[in-house]
């Protein structure tokens, strides 16, 4: 079975946007991942988006826009075969220090239990598997941008032994994230091959410059 890619969603502090269907778009004066959900990026309504940690946000984002990317639909009644890999070389850390301060400051009694919420890596996946509905295998890995390729190897393994029909696959730093819908190749209308894909997120380039050279890859095959 051949495991291909179907979309991309991507982040940086400058804008936001989709690989295959070329959209990019800048933020504004005051505008970031924080005022994303009010410009309509998801289907319907992401509940409680302003209590998620920062992690959570840039993840839960960038899913939706990978989503889109690919074509595929959404909804809060329909759950989808759908597992999803991230990677992060920080993991929780920003959000395990924001706990460990709040507590220190305000005691056991007053100190904000949301905050603990996110004191897991796992978490800001939870989060997009709740708000999307994905019923696939849920994971988290750690290790730099280097080992983003063996993160996308291990979910591609996944779709290909039928344990997800398709899989989302995605790294988060604190300013960029970038993540990819896995899906079995059908009659050739991939945008990228995993292999390609693989060889392209291994090197140590931030997301702006590798989307850049997505989108060269994306025209010369085009023209091919």
């Amino acid at each position: 079975m051949t495991v291909c890619i179907r979309g991309i969603g991507w982040l940086t502090q400058e804008g936001y946007g989709c690989v295959a269907t070329g959209r990019e778009y800048r933020f504004d004066e005051g505008e970031s991942v924080n005022t994303l959900a009010k410009k309509g990026l998801f289907s319907h309504p992401f509940r409680n988006f302003g209590r998620l940690d920062a992690t959570s946000r840039m993840t839960t984002c960038a899913v939706a826009l990978a989503l889109k990317d690919a074509g595929i639909a959404y909804s809060p009644t329909e759950k989808q075969e759908i597992g999803i890999v991230g990677t992060s070389s920080e993991g929780s850390l920003a959000s395990d220090m924001a706990y460990f301060n709040d507590y220190v400051t305000n005691g056991r009694t007053l100190s904000r239990g949301n905050l603990f919420i996110y004191t897991l890596p796992s978490s800001s996946l939870g989060e997009a598997a709740i708000h999307f509905g994905l019923t696939g295998p849920l994971l988290f890995t750690t290790g730099g941008p280097d080992a983003f390729g063996d993160t996308m190897s291990m979910a591609a393994e996944m779709v290909a032994g039928g344990e997800a029909h398709r899989m989302l696959v995605g790294r988060v730093a604190p300013d960029e994230a970038l993540y990819f819908l896995l899906d079995r190749e059908q009659g050739g209308n991939s945008m990228r091959s995993l292999d390609e894909t693989r060889s392209l997120v291994a090197s140590t380039c931030g997301v702006s410059e590798q989307v850049r050279r997505f989108l060269i890859l994306k025209d010369t095959k085009g023209r091919a």
